[in-house]
Order: C-alpha cells, then sequence, then structure tokens
C-alpha cells in the first residue's frame, strides 16, 4: 500500500520508513508528486498535521501521513512548540534555531531545563476524510545549554534524557525509536493500522 508522507525532510523520511517498513506500507516521499508545501496556519500540532495531510491528499490522490512536532521548554512557556522549525525564522537551519534556543535559555540561568518533544501524526484516507486517525507521543528531557552526540536531528544534541543519560543525539537509532515521542506516535498508528 503506498502512503505519501506530507514532508520533504529526509532524515524524517528514513525515521518513518524503518518504523512502518515491517508492516509492509511503502512511504513516497511528497517531493515525488511535486507537493506544494502546506501552509502552517494552525495554532495547534494537530491543526498543522492535518492541513499537511490534506494537501498531500488533494495534490496526489493517494493516502497520507503527516507530522508535526516540536520541541516544549517550561522555562519558555512552552516555546517553540509548533514554530520549532523555524525558530530563528523562516528559512532557519537547525543550527540557526539551536543557537535562537541556547540564546534565550542562557538569560534564563545555567538551566538544566525542563523540556519534552511532542509529536502528532496524522493518517488521512482522502482529502475529505472526515475522521482521520490521529496520534499523539511525548518525550520528556532536560535542554543543556552545550551540546552532545553526532545522531538526529533538530534539537537532539541539547535535548538531554535522564533515564538514558546521554542527548537524544547521543542514542543508536533502535534507542531513540523505542524512546522518541515520533517513536511513540508511530506505534500507536501501527497499533490502529492492525487493528483495522
Amino acid at each position: 500500500m503506498k502512503i505519501v508522507l506530507a514532508s520533504g525532510n529526509q532524515k524524517k523520511m528514513r525515521e518513518l520508513e524503518e518504523i512502518l517498513a515491517p508492516l509492509g506500507y511503502s512511504i513516497l516521499p511528497q517531493s515525488a508528486f511535486n507537493v506544494p508545501e502546506a501552509d502552517e496556519t494552525g495554532l495547534t500540532f494537530v491543526e498543522n498535521a492535518i492541513l499537511k495531510a490534506r494537501n498531500a491528499c488533494a495534490h496526489t490522490g493517494l493516502p497520507a501521513i503527516s507530522d508535526d512536532s516540536g520541541l516544549e521548554v517550561d522555562a519558555l512557556q512552552g516555546a517553540p512548540g509548533i514554530y520549532s522549525a523555524r525558530y530563528a525564522g523562516p528559512a532557519a537551519s537547525d543550527a540557526d534555531n539551536n543557537a535562537h534556543l541556547i540564546q534565550q535559555l542562557q538569560q534564563l540561568g545555567s538551566g538544566p531545563f525542563v523540556a519534552r518533544y511532542q509529536c502528532v501524526i496524522v493518517y488521512m484516507r482522502h482529502e475529505f476524510d472526515p475522521v482521520p486517525l490521529i496520534c499523539h507521543g511525548s518525550w520528556e528531557g532536560e535542554i543543556q545549554l552545550t551540546p552532545a552526540g553526532e545522531q538526529g536531528f533538530g534539537y537532539d544534541p541539547y535535548f538531554y534524557v535522564p533515564t538514558e543519560g546521554a542527548t537524544a543525539a547521543e542514542l543508536s537509532n533502535a534507542v531513540k525509536h523505542q524512546l522518541s515521542h515520533r517513536g511513540v506516535a508511530l506505534r500507536k498508528l501501527m497499533q490502529a493500522f492492525s487493528a483495522g
């Protein structure tokens, strides 16, 4: 079964493929269909994930999976939140976003700063699906002010996981898939697929 991933993020694509491959689903990036990026005008992860999935369905005629995820830092009143991918500006890189986050936190002290990753995954069978499947996962941790590790992406080098004694960027893919917000949300999605 072909499903379009409503994202052009290659690292996210690989992560989804690794987790969903055992179910026999063929995940195709929306870029393979020249799908334009959706306008993320929602105010929540759920709204933005639905907008992205609906956009991919509309342009491809195929079912779509979208993911809207981000980092919430309690000391920053939940920021960067839904703006995690563009925290330092519209065309910001991971390095830009990380630098902006650390700059904001350094003004508040030395930490550690309680934080969590949030992920909402939406599966829509078609553009007008009235009951999209919505799965949520979160991953508790702390932001440390110095980076560690080479794995992962986004804020992973600064996201310290106390239960592992390491940052998300120091974890193997297998461990990260088990613990991460996206891993949790995807396992819920897999359970829903298996039950359906």
